[in-house]
């Protein structure tokens, strides 16, 4: 668990630097849309809520462990969609969200590993 909770950390690192970089370039209509200014905030409050749960699974919380699994199922596959929607996000966000992909989907993978699934109904 305790690289799921470093990959967790990334993702809201990512996720907080990518709300700033929006806020810097507020000026700048054709790279921060309105679906960039609600996309954002929502992406960091979910990478800080996912981080809670996986610290909170780390420390042997079953009920956090399945919220964990349950939510980063979900992240993925918005993530999936905000990256293969063409034209509803300016590119640099759509690279955004791919790289945070991959740490999501690596958080997915090994939250649904029977080992660490058996590991956590142990507990």
């Amino acid at each position: 668990m305790q690289t799921v909770v470093k990959l967790l950390a990334a993702f809201l690192v990512i996720s907080v630097s990518t709300l700033i970089a929006a806020i810097a370039m507020r000026h700048h209509p054709a790279l921060v849309t309105s679906a960039v200014w609600i996309r954002t905030p929502l992406v960091a409050a979910s990478a800080a809520v996912l981080l809670w749960l996986a610290r909170r699974a780390a420390a042997g919380h079953r009920k956090s462990f399945r919220r964990l699994r349950i939510i980063s199922i979900v992240v993925l596959a918005a993530i999936i969609a905000v990256v293969a929607w063409p034209g509803a996000f300016p590119v640099w966000i759509r690279i955004e969200q791919a790289v945070c992909g991959v740490f999501m989907l690596s958080v997915v993978v090994r939250t649904n590993l029977r080992v660490v699934r058996s590991t956590m109904a142990a507990t």
